[in-house]
C-alpha cells in the first residue's frame, strides 16, 4: 500500500485479539524480565490523531487488571519502513493527553512507594494527568511530550505495530525504532 492507501485503510478502531504478552524493563530477582500483559483499543481519525488505551493487567487472562492508561496525539508519518513492503515509520505524539488510572489496590501502593513530588498520591478509578509531568515508571521526563517511535503495517484487516525489544527498551529514540513485528490488532466490530 502507498502511504495514502494506509492512511485511509487504518482509519477507524482496532481492538486486541487477547491478551499480549511484553518484556518489561523490571527484572526479576533471578534476572530474568517481568512479564507485562495488556489488552490494548485504538483509534485512528482523520488529521493523524490518534487515541490509544491499555489496560494493563496481573495475569496473562487479563483477570486482574492493575491499571488502564490512556494517551491521545498525532502521528507524523517518517516514510516507509524495510520490515516489510507497505510497512511506514510513524512517531506516535502523544501531545494531546498521557492519563492514568489506577484499578487495582496493589498498583497504588508501589506507585505510591516511589519517590516524586509532582504526582499527587494514587487512589483507585483516580485518574492522572501525566502529560509534561516526570514519572518513571512509564518513561516520561518532566517537560517533555511523550513520543515513541514505531510503525505501522496493514494486511488482511489486522493493524500491526512494531514488536517491543526482547531486552524491554521502548522505542522513546528514533534508533530504538522496532524491527520486528508484534502480534496484530483487528478492527472492533
Amino acid at each position: 500500500m502507498t502511504l495514502e492507501e494506509t492512511k485511509k485503510t487504518a482509519l477507524g478502531e482496532w481492538v486486541s485479539i487477547a491478551s499480549e504478552l511484553r518484556p518489561s524493563i523490571s527484572k526479576n530477582i533471578d534476572g530474568s524480565m517481568k512479564p507485562f500483559y495488556l489488552t490494548r483499543a485504538f483509534t485512528y481519525s482523520a488529521g493523524d490523531k490518534w487515541q490509544l488505551e491499555i489496560i494493563n493487567s496481573a495475569d496473562a487472562y487479563g483477570k486482574v487488571p492493575l491499571v488502564k492508561i490512556r494517551i491521545k496525539g498525532h502521528i507524523i508519518w517518517q516514510g516507509e519502513h524495510p520490515i516489510v513492503l507497505g510497512a511506514q515509520k510513524v512517531d506516535f505524539i502523544a501531545d494531546e493527553a498521557y492519563e492514568v488510572t489506577p484499578l487495582h489496590q496493589g498498583f497504588c501502593d508501589a506507585v505510591n512507594q516511589l519517590p516524586g513530588k509532582t504526582i499527587n498520591k494514587w487512589e483507585v478509578n483516580v485518574t492522572h494527568d501525566l502529560k509534561g509531568k516526570g514519572f518513571a515508571v512509564f518513561g516520561l521526563v518532566e517537560g517533555q511530550t511523550y513520543a515513541e517511535y514505531d510503525l505501522i503495517y496493514l494486511a488482511n484487516d489486522m493493524l500491526f505495530w512494531g514488536a517491543k525489544h526482547v531486552d524491554g527498551r521502548s522505542f522513546d529514540k528514533v534508533e530504538n525504532r522496532p524491527t520486528n513485528l508484534q502480534i496484530p490488532m483487528i478492527r472492533k466490530k
